[in-house]
């Protein structure tokens, strides 16, 4: 009975017998194959990575006390110590005793704070009598306790000058809808501007920092290269509202507010209090890059705003003959990440308290352009840049979709034709697509000419079809295709899944990597294949077959795509396989370079809800599990065999 057993598994494993090749290393697989892409959506800057707890902490915004209440004898002013940031607030003693004065701020949906843990607060004041004092709290006001109040610091005002004041709140308990009071404390007016609160634990305990539990996030996926900072803000709805990397940079205080253009985008998710603060700017990107181990990617503006909303507009863009501003700040921004100290934008970065460059190696120009609006102008970018920095590699964009519409509204084979021609080095492919893509669309890179530009998928997800959330069947396709990213690393250089963050009371769109609300966070299904495959990436390419084809669902392959790759570093055959039928499959591994039985580590993603997904409330709910699994001896080569659970995806790694 045995004996039949086993080779009743031996016949259904030989129904998908796979062929590894685990002598002949292939192309090298590049440090940057998996990263990030962080763009300010879904309020993933202020509101989310950002650690600044203060919504319209400048008084900045179009309506100047928005996110604010305002009480009591309070003035709204417009020559403060901040050229960029003018306005301030001056509280006044109300007429009556038993009035009060103040401003209470909301927050980002509201202040989120947690039991025992401590938050910073400063503002920058002046008592034009030399002296006035603050009470500044903590409160909830649904409180069923005798006091709104859980928190209370006084902070005396002791100059008629602007000075920054500092104190710790600690807070003793949790709450996700906290709110910021300030009251008048005394007869003596005093005046404030930039009013802040931000969590001490940062990450890395940045005073301007991150939000830890976010950033950690990113760094536990081990990203190789990290795009910044879009994505449709570089361009903006037009060019005064763009993403302008200078405003960004300097003294916190100083740097101007913009407008984010998904503020509006949506009629159906509309914000109309979502502004950049550029509290999170050039700097911290760079700073940030550094901190996770990865490349930094800045993309900036090439003279034109966002071609989908200004559709054929010659007007809505800079002429060809007026872009050296624009030009300029690709070099300028060149300088502030790798000049030396004692130049005029590396001073800048030292002055911000890094000394040393950040040895930036690539740039991108441009956003989801396309057609002759965009090759034109990027002509001079790519000249310049060469000229002046010529290690620098150069990122173009073949547009918004993968492929030539039928309308040739999106003319995508024009758009790497023009970036081969240009001698781009990278080429920003995007595709938002359904499941039925993902599955059929396995071989995509199998095909591309190997000369010139590398691949840069800059921006991809599945959908799904009528269901753009982040459940797990999306997410097991996503990983199915990817393979197809490993089996053609001598042309896909980078690959960025996008969006990064939304916040689950502020998103416009979906489906996203990371959410969040004020204090809590989790990660999606998609978020670990990414994790699964940057931390399994291997070093070299292995040729992995099926009847000699490629395995990513071709006719007879049952549903599986698969790919294989050697670490010259721990000395491990990695092997990821996906399997997106409805049904479990019996997978046979001959593992031709290797003899003899061993035991292998594996990483296994199931889950048998396909439209389930992870929440705030279950964090955990879908994650990958390691398990182990025995290779055996086969005729002259190893032999794995497994059954794959129906829509599923496990990762081997083997010591050769």
């Amino acid at each position: 009975m045995t004996l039949i057993m086993l080779c009743m598994v031996s016949l259904m494993n030989a129904q998908n017998m796979m062929e590894v090749n685990t002598r002949k290393l292939g192309a090298p697989i590049q440090s940057t194959m998996y990263g990030i892409f962080f763009e300010d959506i879904n309020y993933a800057a202020d509101g989310g990575l950002y650690g600044e707890l203060v919504k319209n902490r400048s008084f900045e915004f179009p309506q100047s006390f928005m996110g604010w209440q305002v009480f009591g004898c309070v003035e709204l002013k417009d020559d403060g110590p901040f050229c960029r940031c003018p306005h301030y607030v001056i509280l006044s003693s109300p007429d009556h005793s038993d009035r009060r004065t103040g401003l209470t701020n909301e927050g980002f949906f509201g202040i989120g704070v947690k039991k025992g843990a401590s938050y910073r607060f400063s503002v920058w004041a002046k008592a034009p009598k030399g002296k006035g004092a603050i009470r500044v709290q903590l409160i909830n006001e649904q409180s069923m306790d005798e006091k709104q109040e859980f928190i209370e610091e006084i902070i005396d005002i002791t100059s008629s000058d602007w000075k920054k004041y500092t104190t710790v709140l600690t807070s003793p308990v949790s709450n996700k809808h906290a709110k910021l009071r300030i009251f008048l404390k005394g007869d003596n007016s005093v005046a404030l501007e930039h009013i802040s609160l931000f969590p001490t634990d940062t990450y890395k305990g940045r005073e301007n920092g991150m939000r830890r539990d976010l950033a950690q996030a990113l760094a536990d996926l081990h990203p190789g290269i990290f795009r910044f900072p879009g994505g449709c803000i570089v361009e903006g709805t037009d060019l005064n509202t763009r993403y302008q990397w200078k405003n960004s940079i300097g003294p916190v205080e100083n740097r101007p507010l913009n407008q984010n253009r998904w503020e509006h985008t949506f009629d159906y998710r509309y914000y109309p209090d979502y502004y950049q603060s550029y509290g999170l700017g050039f700097f911290e990107f760079f700073q940030l890059s550094e901190d996770i181990g990865a490349e930094p990617l800045p993309i900036l503006n090439v003279g034109m705003a966002c071609q989908y909303q200004n559709w054929n507009k010659e007007s809505a863009h800079v002429p060809q003959d007026q872009l050296k501003p624009y030009i300029n700040d690709c070099l300028d921004l060149i300088e502030f990440a790798n000049g030396p100290a004692d130049s005029k934008w590396g001073k800048i970065r030292a002055e911000m308290g890094h000394p040393a460059p950040f040895n930036m190696k690539y740039i991108g120009v441009g956003n989801e352009q396309w057609g002759e609006f965009y090759y034109g102008r990027l002509k001079p970018f790519v000249a310049a840049i060469r000229a002046r920095y010529p290690n620098i590699k150069i990122v173009g964009t073949s547009g918004p979709v993968p492929e030539d519409t039928p309308d040739n509204t999106y003319r995508f084979e024009d758009g790497w034709k023009a970036m081969k021609a240009q001698k781009a080095d990278l080429v920003d492919e995007h595709f938002y697509r359904n499941e039925q893509w993902f599955l059929t669309h396995g071989l995509r890179y199998d095909s591309y000419d190997r000369k010139g530009p590398k691949v840069f998928a800059g921006e991809y997800a599945c959908h799904g079809d009528g269901k753009k959330w982040n459940h797990y069947e999306a997410a097991i396709l996503e990983a199915a295709f990817m393979t197809g990213f490993e089996r053609n690393a001598d042309i896909v250089h980078m690959t960025t899944p996008a969006p990064l963050f939304a916040h689950v009371d502020g998103w416009q769109w979906r489906p996203d990597q990371i959410w969040y609300d004020q204090t809590d966070m989790f990660r999606t299904v998609s978020y670990y294949v990414q994790q699964m495959y940057a931390t399994n990436a291997g070093t070299h390419v292995l040729p992995l077959t099926m009847k000699k084809k490629p395995v990513a669902n071709q006719e007879g392959q049952n549903g599986l795509f698969a790919s294989a790759a050697f670490d010259q570093v721990t000395d491990e055959v990695i092997i990821k396989i996906a399997n997106t039928s409805k049904r479990q499959q019996a997978v046979s591994l001959n593992l031709t370079g290797m003899k003899g039985s061993r035991t292998a580590k594996t990483l296994t993603l199931f889950h048998n809800g396909m439209d389930d997904e992870n929440s705030i409330c279950k964090p955990e709910f879908i994650t990958p599990k390691n398990g182990t699994i025995q290779v055996d001896e086969g005729k002259g080569s190893s032999l794995l065999l497994d059954d794959l659970p129906p829509m599923s995806f496990r990762i081997y790694r083997i010591h050769k």
